[in-house]
């Protein structure tokens, strides 16, 4: 930038790129400090507070395109002379520049700001150019043979209502041209179906005025058959006009045939600016054409020289890059593309879907799983029960892993640059264009390799997911109480919504009974630590609550997932319902209490008589003949909520001796898993499942023989006999074993004779390597 700075024998404009270059040292510098500050907003004075935190390191090429719109507001104040001369120097200079560089010889450039806006005036131009009577009679020439402008099916949307809008001309102007159906891609424009329909509107008076097509589609690059279509509009007079983010590839050594046939066009329009990363720089359309005072009223020449001064800040640009430095960031883009797509050919379920075309700077792909059957390669991982109808919705539900798969690597890979976007045919995919992102994020090819790597790590998350979400499906279907939700924007297992006792299933408003349900079964089932996660929101088509389950990372058993969600769900439910009738149940087993409470005093004043009560007299008697009677009183079971007597309390001095509490409801799988596992997860599958009962088993009889031979502290029962044969021990032997195994005293274990001729002696003694 200094060197360029003394190329400028004005002071003026030397002393105005300084101070240009101490402002955007400041900002930079500002923005240093804020991210070294962990994100946290430094308030700085000299700085508006709207740009504090956001601005973006250009680099020393984007000071050059600022310090050009700073020296065209300086230039303007000159005198008109010199800046006529300025002026007409700096766009003949750019635009001799910009053709050598893209191959288009002889050609004129108009410089706006608006992307569209080049073409809209093209088609003035050939409005102008083909119709002579235009400036006289206006319209009125158009109303008697109506132009017709084709567009392809592929193009931006939006560029036909713009023209239209621009031009006052009606709808029926535009002529959509389908793209290929039956050969070549789908997104290029159908050579045969257009000349079918410049014949039609030939035969019924109209006019082809312009064709649109497309060196890299706005969604996914491809590149039209531009030679043929160069050929047929030389055949019927057509202008012909050609777009797209592939004609950056002119600049290049290697050109492919459809992007060169580009350079013998009509008209192309090219953004600069975010090939080369340079802030403010202003699209530019080439064009050829022999009368100026044609393109004077079809507005793509000015006389006013501020006009002129939209070129400014691309030949600063321009001249601080040089041809070398031009080329290279154009080139560096597309070996960033040709990595990338080389890469993503060895990844498994990534489909891509411009593979054709090696020379496109642009790459289009997406997660797909195919279906069983369809090809060898996929039938590594099977999806079970698959029936024809899951076709359309395994097919759908790949647009929410794919929208999924894209916010994720926009986040671990920020310069990547990735975006998604949704095709009619292909449905969600991701796109890798570096010419519109690597200049300004500055996309290196570790980047990419970076890319590839984060793609394969979230691919096993991916097939599992897809492969559970009909199974999970089936489910939930199959399970009476619960309702599968649709949701085409989860990308997780499958959303689920619990239907209650009194849900009105055929309102859309919410459920305040059910959002209290599925809060509560949130909580218990994030309680539980498993590998999947969990969150309530509303319902796809309505606003009742639902439980979204995420992404599965291993295998997952479905049916435990359902039947706990299920189980969970009801107990939550039950539990509502008894707190809600608490407070009446309670009330009432308080008046029955009462009740029976004073009917036992009553009964207790019959049974010990009048004189028993008085104070003195009571005592003296109760001395003489003390009552035995029992302590009566009531108990409220809150569970089962009925009253109950307190006798059994006193009889057995334990409460609750004669009542048990009712299960909590649990899943009819509910399975014993192994030290370590976390729920819902499925180690086994088939015939395997016996082979692990047979194994836990197993290890349980090992565990209960290494206690019966005596561990470490470990207690045997030793019994001798001082009859008979030592080896062989009598029934009476057998039962006080057993007797002392269960913890009941045998008779004889308090006899006096104990120990003597006749009688079995038991004694509790120590393994010999009890601590060895």
């Amino acid at each position: 930038m200094d060197a360029s700075l003394e190329k400028i024998a004005d002071p003026t404009l030397a002393e105005m790129g300084k101070n240009l270059k101490e402002a955007v040292k400041m900002l930079e510098d500002s923005q240093r400090r804020t991210e070294e500050e962990n994100g946290k907003k430094l308030i700085s004075g000299d700085i508006p507070g709207p740009l504090q935190g956001r601005i973006q390191n250009i680099g020393e090429q984007g000071h050059m395109a600022l310090l050009g719109h700073s020296l065209g507001a300086y230039i303007s104040t000159l005198d008109k002379e010199k800046l006529r001369k300025l002026t007409t120097r700096i766009l003949s200079d750019t635009t001799l520049w910009l053709c050598r560089i893209f191959r288009y010889e002889n050609g004129c450039a108009y410089f706006h700001e608006e992307e569209r806006e080049g073409l809209a005036k093209i088609c003035r131009l050939a409005i102008h150019s083909r119709y002579e009577d235009f400036v006289v009679d206006g319209f009125n020439v158009l109303y008697n043979k109506k132009p017709v402008i084709y567009l392809s099916a592929a193009a931006r949307p939006g560029l036909g209502q713009y023209l239209c809008n621009q031009l006052g001309l009606p709808f029926p102007c535009l002529c959509r041209v389908p793209c290929n159906t039956m050969f070549g891609s789908q997104h290029q424009m159908d050579v045969a179906f257009l000349e079918k329909l410049i014949k039609d509107d030939i035969e019924r008076g109209r006019l082809p005025l312009l064709l649109v097509a497309n060196a890299g589609t706005a969604a996914v690059g491809h590149t039209d058959k531009i030679g043929r279509l160069k050929e047929l509009c030389e055949q019927y007079g057509i202008w012909l006009h050609v777009e797209g983010v592939n004609l950056a590839t002119l600049a290049l050594g290697y050109v492919s045939s459809s992007v060169l046939a580009a350079a013998k066009c009509d008209s192309m329009t090219m953004t600069p600016g975010p090939w080369l990363g340079l802030p403010a720089v202003p699209a530019v359309t080439l064009y050829k054409h022999d009368d100026p005072a044609l393109t004077l009223v079809a507005g793509l020449t000015s006389n006013k020289p501020t006009d002129k001064l939209r070129a400014l800040p691309l030949w600063l640009s321009l001249q601080y890059l040089g041809l070398d430095g031009f080329v290279e960031r154009i080139k560096h883009a597309c070996q960033l593309s040709q990595r990338l797509q080389e890469s993503l050919k060895k990844v498994n379920y990534i489909k891509i879907l411009v593979e054709d075309e090696l020379s496109s700077p642009v790459v289009v792909f997406r997660f797909f799983q195919e279906l069983p059957g369809s090809d060898p390669v996929f039938k590594a991982v099977p999806v079970p029960n698959m029936t024809p109808s899951a076709v359309g919705r395994e097919r759908h539900s790949c647009d929410a892993l794919n929208r999924w798969l894209g916010e994720q690597l926009k986040q671990l890979v920020p310069a990547g640059g990735l975006t998604v976007m949704d095709l009619e045919a292909e449905g969600t995919c991701l796109r890798f264009s570096p010419l519109m992102t690597a200049a300004v994020l500055g996309t290196r090819g570790e980047d990419v390799d970076q890319l590839v790597a984060c793609i394969e790590s979230k691919l096993p998350v991916l097939c599992c997911t897809l492969q559970l979400r009909e199974e999970f499906k089936q489910e939930v279907e199959a399970t009476a109480g619960l309702l599968y939700v649709d949701d085409p924007n989860w990308p997780g297992i499958g959303v689920v919504r619990y239907e209650h006792a009194n849900d009105d299933k055929s309102s859309l408003k919410s459920d305040p009974e059910g959002e209290k349900i599925h809060a509560g079964l949130l909580k218990k089932l994030n309680e539980l630590e498993s590998d999947l996660t969990f969150k309530i929101g509303p319902e796809y088509k309505s606003m009742k609550s639902c439980l979204y389950v995420g992404m599965a990372s291993d295998d997952v058993d479905a049916a435990e997932l359902v039947e706990t969600i299920v189980a969970t769900a009801r107990e939550i439910e039950e539990n509502s319902r008894l707190l809600e009738n608490m407070t009446e149940v309670v009330r009432k087993g308080i008046q029955e209490a009462q009740v029976e409470l004073q009917k036992a005093s009553e009964e207790r004043l019959l049974e010990e008589g009048v004189l028993r009560q008085i104070p003195v007299v009571g005592s003296v008697l109760n001395w003489f003949s003390p009552v035995q009677a029992l302590q009566k009183g009531r108990t409220f079971n809150l569970t089962a909520g009925s009253l109950e007597s307190t006798e059994p309390i006193y009889v057995y001095k334990a409460q609750g001796a004669g009542v048990t509490l009712p299960p909590t409801p649990s899943g009819s799988r509910t399975k014993q898993r192994l030290p370590g596992q976390k729920p819902f997860k499925r180690s086994l599958r088939g015939s395997d499942a016996l082979s692990e009962t047979s194994s836990v088993s197993h290890i349980e009889d090992l565990e209960k023989v290494e206690r019966l031979s005596g561990g470490p502290e470990q207690i045997t029962l030793e019994a001798s006999s001082t009859e008979g044969h030592p080896g062989a021990p009598s029934p009476q032997h057998t039962d006080q074993t057993e007797a002392f195994q269960k913890g009941v005293p045998h008779p004889e274990d308090d006899h006096p004779q104990m120990g003597k001729p006749g009688c079995r002696d038991l004694r509790l003694t120590q393994p010999v390597n009890s601590h060895l």
